[in-house]
């Protein structure tokens, strides 16, 4: 195979002509990426001014192309700079009309954007919605948790939530299907200490719902658990024929879990322990068994001692 052997002139004449056709490929492109183009990219529609007496369901989707003017760079780089951005549309024509034409708004809404480049047409240019009566409820804040205590540790009294009810308003025939209104999961893992923070509402899924607030504070009272034991009367139930009863023993020992701040002030009148006659009545029992049917609240009976009472019925 024959070999091109060059001189050092022509090797020099040659690196030079590679060169200037390199600078002059970057030149060319440069000067093409500064040119204004027209491309279109995917945007994706919230909603502001909303009309305050009528409810509305959007026809189409949350998404519409945008037909953006801009530079052959900013047409590189428009994946990157608009994956993030939206286009905000005002409603306030909703009050009387059932559509909003986008196009009569792209100054304003050029305006309104964080970048530089032009949107001079969308698609669909008119956005259509369904209308019905807007009404008012108010709901339950239904609070959502994922908490991991610390061994021996639990909540130890009712968690307190501000405010405990929202206001949504949207159509009537959503908000009859709504009973309560979720947060955010509060996460927390090896806590032992009171929890307090304010927590974020879970967003409608509808455009067409509104919510008020958008958070709510909540604290969620935590202790560490011991046990404790009290003796407990027996309290015979279902005794309708009135007879004489008499248990042997007349208190058993209720062995509970508690937490620490409310260890002292639990006594035997927080609890209430019975013993059901009809077992021996109907069922033909010689001993009956002891349940306890009330204690306080975030305790927990860990044992009864004993857990079956002897009885003498007197004629």
């Amino acid at each position: 195979m024959a070999i091109i052997k060059l001189s050092a002139i022509e090797r020099r004449r040659l690196s030079v002509f590679v060169t200037c056709l390199i600078f002059a490929a970057f030149a060319w492109l440069f000067t093409s990426l500064s040119n204004t183009y027209k491309f279109s990219v995917k945007q994706v529609v919230t909603f502001r001014n909303l009309p305050q007496k009528r409810a509305f369901y959007p026809l189409q989707s949350d998404t519409v192309n945008a037909i953006v003017q801009g530079t052959g760079w900013q047409m590189i780089f428009s994946k990157m700079d608009y994956s993030k951005k939206s286009i905000s549309i005002d409603l306030h024509t909703l009050e009387s009309k059932n559509y909003v034409v986008i196009g009569s708004q792209l100054k304003q809404i050029n305006a309104r954007k964080d970048i530089d480049h032009e949107i001079i047409a969308v698609n669909p240019d008119t956005l259509y919605f369904d209308f019905s009566n807007r009404i008012i409820k108010k709901v339950p804040v239904e609070l959502v948790t994922d908490i991991k205590y610390q061994k021996q540790f639990a909540q130890s009294d009712d968690i307190l939530i501000k405010p405990r009810y929202v206001t949504i308003s949207g159509p009537a025939e959503i908000l009859a299907k709504i009973k309560t209104w979720k947060t955010d999961s509060i996460r927390a893992a090896d806590i032992n200490t009171d929890y307090n923070g304010r927590i974020a509402l879970r967003p409608p899924k509808e455009g067409n719902l509104n919510i008020i607030p958008k958070a709510v504070s909540v604290n969620i009272p935590i202790d560490e658990f011991t046990e404790k034991t009290l003796e407990i009367p027996v309290k015979i139930i279902n005794n309708r024929n009135y007879d004489r009863v008499k248990v042997f023993p007349q208190k058993v020992k209720v062995t509970f879990t508690t937490s620490l701040s409310r260890y002292p002030e639990i006594n035997e009148d927080d609890f209430e322990a019975v013993a059901d006659l009809d077992l021996w009545r109907q069922n033909g029992y010689n001993a009956l068994p002891v349940k306890v049917t009330r204690l306080p609240s975030y305790s927990k009976v860990t044992k009864i001692q004993p857990g079956v009472i002897d009885f003498i019925i007197k004629k």
